[in-house]
């Protein structure tokens, strides 16, 4: 087989479109601390100086939208008026209405709140089972921001961009081809030593140097040559447009719907997870290599209408017998899928930046207040020997 090259992206918590995940998932995480039964498709708008929130929501707790608004734009970095929004003083227009109770007939019963299809997918390209173009331009986008915060390149401002190009002989991660880092920065730095800063303490640190050599990796660093207009003065954001950046990077198949500011009755973020989590347990059971999961529903229907697995020629039975198998193992119905999986609790807005996969599953402190239930639960290879038992293994 020749060599052959893929590209993932992946964007900094203040590229617009993310500042509007994260405001997204903010207020579904604050309404669910008040009334874990909340119920909350929640859309966010960032421009200059703005933040529109708008919905449908049925809770029985009150939050206050912009202090959640203004608390996320803090975190992030939004701090100064020169950055096109500051946290203490932009403006922030609210239009929350009651969900239908149409739709709630459906889901009241345990049906799924919407129809459409989902899509799972792992890898064993990685250790944490996802693919390697998406996990590395996370990396190097995660690396941004924590040497913004930390202090370490101070003139750093928090939108930005990194693309990660492999190279495979055959299946076979070979080497980082070609990495683009785009960031924004302050006025006053010359671009040499943007370059050679970013070069060294961005990429360098966050690669690993068995697949990353910098003689013959290709480097792209802000190549514009300047980026210092950037965030939402610089581009409008809407929850929802990067849900290639949220999930695999383009590999694997997406079933179009977004996550961020949706409670988990909506099947485009709870049944995402659970493919995830079914996919990501086939490959770390070692059924297969590489391991797709499609499920497909009818609104208010609860079971899914199908279950599909592709294991691109790499499982070790074949694919009927691993769907067959995952079907018995996984309860794909949405109220077991929110109940396994911890999803009334208030875990979201981590997964707002970075990807909602391939991370590590943890128990946390969110913002808002108390522990609560592990966070990423749907990245637990919790059911490896079951699968093994189902296959015949």
């Amino acid at each position: 087989m020749s060599n052959t090259l893929f590209t993932s992206e992946s964007v900094t918590e203040g590229h617009p479109d993310k500042i509007a995940d994260q405001i997204s998932d903010a207020v579904l995480d604050h309404m669910l601390a008040k009334d874990p039964g909340s119920r909350v498709a929640c859309e966010t708008l960032v421009t200059t100086g703005l933040a529109l929130v708008a919905g449908e929501v049925t809770t029985e707790g009150y939050v206050h939208l912009p202090d959640v608004v203004r608390g996320t734009l803090q975190r992030i970095g939004y701090t100064n008026s020169a950055f096109g929004i500051d946290a203490m003083t932009c403006a922030v227009l609210t239009n929350i209405d009651q969900q239908s109770p149409d739709i709630a007939m459906g889901v009241d019963t345990g049906g799924a709140g919407d129809q459409g299809m989902m899509f799972g997918y792992a890898s064993d390209e990685t250790e944490e089972l996802m693919p390697a173009t998406i996990h590395y331009a996370h990396a190097l986008t995660k690396r941004l921001a924590d040497v913004r915060r930390n202090g370490e390149v101070p003139w750093l401002r928090p939108d930005g961009k990194a693309q990660v190009t492999i190279e495979y002989d055959g299946d076979r991660v070979a080497r980082i081809h070609t990495v683009v880092v785009s960031t924004q920065h302050d006025p006053d730095i010359r671009q040499e030593d943007l370059v050679s800063t970013v070069a060294s303490k961005v990429v360098a640190a966050a690669l690993p140097p068995d697949l990353y050599d910098e003689d013959s990796c290709v480097l792209h660093i802000n190549p514009t040559g300047r980026f210092v207009i950037g965030g939402p003065h610089g581009d409008a954001g809407l929850t929802g447009r990067k849900i290639i950046v949220d999930t695999y990077g383009g590999v694997g198949r997406h079933g179009g719907g977004a996550f961020s500011g949706k409670d988990a009755t909506k099947v485009d973020r709870s049944a995402a997870y659970a493919a995830r989590w079914a996919a990501k347990n086939v490959v770390a059971a070692g059924l297969a290599k590489r391991c797709e999961i499609q499920l497909a529903y009818a609104i208010g229907v609860a079971e899914p209408v199908s279950v599909r697995i592709r294991s691109f020629g790499t499982g070790e039975v074949p694919d009927d017998v691993l769907s067959d198998a995952v079907s018995k193992v996984f309860d794909f119905r949405p109220k077991s899928i929110i109940e396994t999986l911890g999803l009334r609790s208030p875990i979201f807005t981590p997964t707002a930046a970075y990807g909602h996969f391939g991370r590590v599953p943890e128990r946390k402190v969110p913002p808002m207040g108390e522990e609560v239930a592990q966070f990423f639960s749907w990245e637990l290879d919790d059911r490896v020997d079951d699968l093994k038992t189902a296959v015949g293994g």
